[in-house]
């Protein structure tokens, strides 16, 4: 049924163009025949508008990998730069979520582990919504942060690094094999605020996967058995990106990930001092609108990243 959602929805998007494009160029020929300037130019301005939503439904036409229409799991790291790095990693974090809510997608914490002044160490947020993680998997790697530092009371200019993981939410009908003598799990006391029974018990989970060295967590629940379920879905997504990763061309997203998260290394630049500029460094897509970015317009550079990966495939197999 879900399958089926997305279809109607590819369809009825790619009617809606046709039929749009046939109404404007008809209201065209009507303008011109009664000689009125003002529903001509109205009609082309809907006709360039209709241009880039084809263009976004190109791009969609092509989320055509093997998890490309899953959920996915975003986590977001701290790397160098102290508190500075902390806060950085929860702007970072905002800016997801918002393009989340902006695209009608579910955002739901998972995890997160605060700073010792300010910001995250770390979070984990599961994303809901068709073609998440098609959308999604271009974020992995290293994102560089210049600015005037409000932590700093000289107001000097800083650069901070925080690193995006994406994963694919596993189907439960996708076979991923865990063994219980593989596991480490840990129990411990939820962090930040909570209700009566939150704060007072072990219910939040830590599970190490041994052989693999990949860890996960979640805290969200009130029970321990769901925190224990919902965190072994993430372990079984982690194994699944991994096994991903094997079978496709190795690329510049998933290279950036198993770099250190510092200077470098980065995928994308904002830079918001002395200029404002955000610059991926694997497209060349960049805007001098980097609030907005910051608020969650990063469309650009997600069909950029996925055009260009796209794009290195066709190149391959030509």
């Amino acid at each position: 049924m879900r399958e089926r959602t997305q279809l109607d929805n590819a369809i009825r998007g790619y009617r809606e163009l046709e039929q749009g494009v046939t109404d404007n160029l008809e209201m065209i020929k009507m303008a011109e025949a009664e000689n009125d300037p003002t529903l001509v130019a109205e009609a082309e301005k809907a006709i360039l508008g209709l241009r880039d939503l084809a263009a976004k439904r190109e791009i969609e036409s092509l989320l055509s990998g093997e998890a490309d229409r899953n959920d996915a799991y975003l986590e977001v790291n701290a790397g160098a730069g102290g508190t500075e790095a902390q806060d950085w990693t929860q702007m970072l974090l905002r800016m997801y979520v918002r393009w989340a809510e902006q695209h009608g997608y579910k955002a739901e914490m998972l995890d997160e582990s605060p700073g010792e002044e300010a910001g995250l160490k770390s979070a984990t947020v599961q994303f809901t919504g068709p073609n998440a993680y098609g959308w999604l998997k271009t974020e992995s790697g290293v994102h560089r942060l210049v600015r005037i530092s409000p932590f700093d009371s000289n107001a000097r200019r800083h650069t901070s690094f925080a690193s995006v993981s994406v994963s694919p939410v596993v189907d439960d009908d996708i076979p991923i094999e865990i063994l219980d003598k593989d596991l480490k799990v840990d129990t411990f006391r939820a962090s930040g605020a909570g209700g009566q029974h939150v704060n007072k018990t072990e219910s939040a989970i830590r599970i190490t996967h041994m052989p693999s060295g990949i860890v996960v967590a979640c805290q969200q629940e009130r029970s321990q058995h769901k925190n224990r379920a919902k965190a072994m879905k993430m372990l079984q997504a982690k194994l699944y990106e991994k096994e991903l990763e094997k079978r496709e061309a190795a690329s510049a997203a998933i290279e950036a990930q198993k770099t250190d998260i510092a200077w470098g290394h980065q995928i994308r630049s904002y830079v918001l001092q002395p200029y404002q500029m955000v610059k991926d460094a694997r497209t060349g897509a960049e805007t001098s609108q980097a609030a907005k970015v910051l608020d969650g317009d990063i469309d650009m550079f997600l069909q950029a990243s996925l055009a260009e990966r796209i794009k290195g495939r066709e190149e391959k197999h030509a």
